[in-house]
């Protein structure tokens, strides 16, 4: 272990339990382990073929989420994922109790598949949109030096690292409710030696003070009949908390500084009703705003889910907002 990941270890605090965490993402890093998380739809469906009711990779193992024989791993990976708490037993098989996702060169810990516990952690196709948008956004001229900002409803962190990485000398608070996403993070942030990032529990902006020069977020916006904290959005069409953070973030903004949103909209025959919301909200005397879809159809099934049935397409948007 180098010296600089020992000492991101210490001002993080990391309890035993992370730290055995952060020694199994190493270890996976030793193995050059790779894996590109997609949706859950796509998951199951992969999953769901015969030759791939047992793991027989890594990738298996800890990006499939797919059960494994005590054989396939090595002793010492075993004892690793023992040390973690995340080796499990179902039905005489082995399974990993989380899933590694990698996000250019680093490597992300999340729930294991299929993320049904209510304080599961999700990462996953938004979760790559969201970190190319705000690469996107940094490599931008700004029109104010970026030395403070906030990750609302971080999960397991990829907005805040993002941001960390390619701004080390800026402070970055990475903010959730979710004990687990604040666990994970901290993890994921001790692996990517991310001094920068401090980890703190916040509903919205409220338990931190001070103005920030960006705030980043990337909200669950579905319906969610199981109010699962990292999926349902609330509000009509899981709308609430898109816009609860726009309306949290409008005081918080330094002069000149930026709120980067990725979230998703229901869109009926009406319309965005999002962009509807915006363009009654904002004042352009004081904001400079921009709306667009990134995407205009994701997670395409979720319209067979009740409560959808008026809807017709759900299109991941990004609003950048900047205080005059």
């Amino acid at each position: 272990m180098t010296a600089l990941v020992q000492s991101t270890i210490d001002r993080h605090g990391l309890d035993s339990h992370e730290h055995a965490l952060l020694t199994l993402l190493q270890a996976l890093q030793e193995q050059d382990y790779r894996f590109t998380t997609c949706t859950p739809a796509t998951h199951a469906r992969v999953n769901a073929r015969a030759s791939n009711a047992q793991a027989d990779s890594l990738a298996g193992v800890f990006g499939w989420s797919r059960p494994f024989t005590e054989a396939l791993l090595t002793p010492s990976l075993l004892a690793q994922m023992k040390a973690a708490q995340v080796l499990e037993m179902q039905s005489g098989l082995h399974h990993s109790g989380v899933r590694v996702s990698s996000l250019g060169d680093q490597l992300l810990l999340h729930s294991a598949f299929p993320t049904g516990a209510a304080d599961a952690v999700f990462f996953g196709p938004d979760s790559y949109r969201f970190a190319r948008a705000i690469q996107a956004f940094l490599r931008q001229p700004q029109a104010r030096p970026i030395k403070r900002v906030a990750d609302i409803g971080c999960g397991a962190g990829p907005g805040a690292l993002s941001v960390a990485l390619a701004r080390p000398d800026a402070e970055v608070l990475a903010l959730d409710i979710n004990p687990t996403a604040l666990q994970y993070t901290r993890v994921n942030a001790a692996f990517a030696a991310a001094e920068n990032v401090h980890v703190q529990h916040s509903n919205l902006l409220n338990d931190v003070s001070g103005e920030f020069d960006l705030i980043v977020a990337n909200p669950p916006y579905m319906a969610d009949a199981e109010r699962r904290a990292y999926r349902d959005g609330g509000g009509e069409l899981g709308l609430g908390l898109t816009n609860a953070i726009v309306e949290a973030s409008l005081s918080r903004l330094a002069t000149g500084g930026s709120l980067l949103l990725y979230s998703g909209v229901a869109i009926t025959a009406a319309g965005d009703p999002f962009a509807a919301w915006l363009q009654r909200q904002l004042d352009d005397r004081q904001w400079c705003w921009s709306y667009e879809e990134l995407d205009p159809d994701v997670f395409g099934e979720e319209l067979d889910q009740p409560g959808y049935e008026g809807v017709e397409r759900i299109a991941a948007v990004q609003l950048i907002l900047t205080r005059r």
